[in-house]
């Protein structure tokens, strides 16, 4: 069996511990913690005959009190880099963490998760922003832990991607 060790990164609130729940779990739940530190969670997939044991690094989310330790990235396969729909500013902190994670641990596979996406009313991210996404050619799915859209497929195929590396 293949063990791949994947990091959830992002801005504070952006819903990291809840999609790692929603996927482990099948669970969602409307009471917010805060991760101090890391939670490590895993789940074991099956793509064909292929077993894979995911180690799920929830890290504390990043603002301007608390900088991510990149050392908690070490040996990681993939990351994911989870944004909250419904507040611009985490994508710009995403743009910075994906560089900053990239410097520490080289070029390895990585989702872009918009989180949030049942606040269709409350987005915050516009066309220019989606442009700006698709130029850089990042792989870019609209989720949401709450009602559990995309969920599936981002994990999937961030599984996938690290399979293929």
């Amino acid at each position: 069996m293949i063990q791949k060790k994947i990091c959830m990164v992002g801005a504070f609130a952006t819903g990291k511990t809840s999609l790692v729940e929603r996927f482990v779990k099948s669970i969602y739940s409307n009471i917010y913690h805060t991760t101090v530190g890391v939670k490590i969670d895993k789940k074991l997939v099956k793509f064909g005959e292929q077993e894979l044991n995911l180690i799920l690094w929830d890290i504390h989310g990043e603002d301007e009190f608390q900088k991510v330790r990149m050392s908690y990235l070490r040996g990681s396969s993939g990351y994911f880099l989870v944004v909250d729909g419904s507040r611009r500013y985490t994508l710009e902190t995403a743009f910075s963490l994906q560089q900053r994670v990239e410097d520490a641990i080289g070029e390895v596979p990585f989702i872009l998760i918009l989180n949030k996406a049942d606040l269709i009313d409350e987005s915050e991210i516009d066309d220019a922003a989606m442009a700006e996404l698709s130029q850089k050619n990042w792989t870019v799915i609209k989720g949401s832990a709450k009602t559990g859209l995309g969920v599936e497929e981002a994990f999937g195929t961030l599984a996938k991607k690290m399979l293929e590396a």
